[in-house]
């Protein structure tokens, strides 16, 4: 598959002898089967925001795959046959709210002309999730087909069941959370506290590969709604010498949302941080560099003992979320991983809740419960803030129960949950519920072969007893150790390496080390970036010459 991630009439070509349509401008597509999108100021998301998938925006907890592109077909063949696009919203924030959460007016309203079985299929081709939409091609070509043929026989297009040759014969394995419902309500309903004036502090517990980044990141929908600003930062286990490590990774993200702002928002945010941090000022800046180019250079501050300096640190740093943490943009800060947190940071979050002045602000925190006991500076701190604070609730992920796995798997193979139960029970057992590994199971099974898609009966078979015998490991650890050993050495050399550097790497940085130019860097890369194994950030991982 290639996603192009920018289909829309500008890019349809249509020769008028021929009758022949091509789709140009490949500039952003991508090779991947599937991509992570970048957080990024909505008015410079990569593609045109008015014909652009609510997962393409970034702000929907979910993966980037082909069905990016008939999400814009929809929008496409919406404006064809109504003149006007789904959502005419000119603001750019608005515009994404749009798409992730309104729906537009079917087609059929807006011209009656159209016949209901088209305005039905324009429809689900704008479902607001991928699993939602048409999942193969040869779905939407069948059905509008059936439209055609209807036409030209009787001059009328009637009413049929749509999507019923839509198949794909790609493992598409749902992105959404299974439950879940009563842990994403507790932190639906500390945003609606925090966007009346509260400050909250949300910890999420649970083992790894549980799902607690993926349960926070479903705040994203609300905050949009309501202009706010998320940002994230994960501690690191080899660099906890390193104080407040997370907590400037997350505000330097936000740094570079500001700096892709109007000249007009960068100035008024100049005027507040300034009024807010001067005469302290370069105290952020040693920490956050990309400050700087907001509010240009600063005076020197002097040097105090190293208690003290801590302290000033901790004050000035308040007084600088405080400008962010406001009515008009209420502000989520997610740190993970905070069973790594250095004592620093750890106290720095406890200032922050008990503050008084601060408000508009949730703290949500993920860490690992079995790697924290009742010793560890993480409970500790967190007894102190409990004895100041009753805005904290503590959120325990559990693994998934059985009948969330077999709606998993049924769901997954599009299947009944009777045909798929005995093997839900098979990856219940050997995973003991846990998402990470379900998923990771069920990719190994149909890379091994023993999970295929029958284009004669259009449904996914598979052989239990088979998949039995496969001895598949119970540790989840195996698994990925095995996943990485089938990819070839240099593949594997470069991961060992980027390994080294963190938890996030850059291609440039990568390929210094790897002392190869950033193209052979990419090319050996590029066979762990198709597994899954490590997630794009950015367009650097590209190879233009393969598109």
């Amino acid at each position: 598959y290639i996603i192009h991630k920018d289909i829309k009439p500008q890019n349809i070509i249509v020769n008028l002898a021929t009758c022949q349509v091509k789709i140009i401008d490949f500039s952003i597509s991508s090779l991947l089967f599937q991509e992570k999108p970048k957080l990024s100021n909505p008015g410079l998301l990569e593609g045109t925001l008015a014909y652009m998938s609510p997962e393409q925006t970034g702000r929907m907890n979910r993966s980037v795959d082909y069905r990016t592109d008939f999400y814009s077909l929809g929008v496409t063949f919406y404006e064809m046959l109504t003149g006007q696009l789904p959502f005419s919203a000119t603001d750019p924030m608005e515009l994404v709210h749009c798409h992730i959460a309104k729906q537009p007016i079917a087609v059929e309203q807006l011209n009656p002309q159209i016949p209901q079985v088209i305005s039905a299929i324009i429809m689900k081709l704008l479902s607001k999730t991928a699993e939602g939409r048409y999942q193969s091609a040869f779905g939407i070509k069948a059905d509008l087909e059936t439209c055609l043929d209807q036409l030209e026989q009787t001059n009328s297009i009637t009413k049929f069941a749509i999507g019923q040759h839509d198949h794909s014969s790609q493992l598409q394995i749902p992105e959404k959370l299974y439950g879940r419902e009563a842990e994403i309500n507790i932190l639906m309903n500390a945003f609606e506290k925090v966007n009346q004036g509260n400050k909250e502090l949300i910890l999420v517990a649970g083992y790894s590969g549980i799902g607690k980044s993926a349960l926070v990141n479903e705040i994203h929908k609300p905050v949009i709604k309501h202009r706010g600003y998320f940002i994230a930062g994960k501690f690191e286990q080899f660099q906890r010498n390193i104080p407040y490590a997370s907590l400037i990774q997350a505000f330097q993200e936000l740094m570079q949302q500001l700096l892709t702002d109007s000249e007009a928002q960068l100035s008024t945010w100049k005027e507040k941080l300034l009024e807010a941090l001067v005469p302290n000022a370069q105290i952020i800046i040693d920490v956050i560099p990309e400050l700087e180019l907001i509010i240009g250079k600063q005076t020197e501050v002097p040097q105090l003992a190293s208690a003290e300096a801590q302290n000033r640190f901790n004050l000035v740093f308040q007084k600088f979320i405080n400008v962010f943490a406001q009515k008009e943009h209420p502000l989520v800060v997610f740190l993970d991983d905070l069973q790594w947190a250095d004592l620093a940071s750890l106290k720095l979050i406890q200032l922050l809740i008990t503050d008084a002045e601060i408000q508009y602000l949730l703290l949500i925190g993920a860490y690992r419960d079995n790697e924290v006991d009742a010793s560890h500076s993480l409970m500790l701190v967190l007894q102190e803030i409990e004895k100041n604070s009753s805005n904290v609730q503590i959120v325990h992920c559990q693994n998934l129960k059985i009948t969330h796995v077999c709606q998993l798997v049924s769901d997954t193979l599009k299947s009944n949950l009777e045909n798929s139960k005995e093997l839900a029970k098979l990856i219940f057992n050997k995973t003991a519920g846990n998402p990470f590994f379900i998923n990771q199971l069920l990719k190994f099974v149909h890379q091994e072969k023993l999970l295929l898609f029958d284009f004669i009966t259009a449904q996914w078979q598979w052989d239990i007893q088979h998949i039995q015998m496969l001895g598949i490991t119970d540790n989840v650890v195996e698994l990925m150790i095995g996943k990485i050993q089938k990819l070839k050495d240099s593949t594997q050399n470069i991961l060992k390496i980027a390994a080294c550097i963190g938890n996030r790497f850059n291609l440039n940085i990568l390929s210094c080390v790897n002392e190869k130019s950033p193209n052979d860097t990419a090319l050996e890369i590029w066979e762990a970036l198709q597994a899954g194994l490590i997630l794009p950030l950015s367009d650097n991982y590209k190879l233009p010459h393969l598109l």
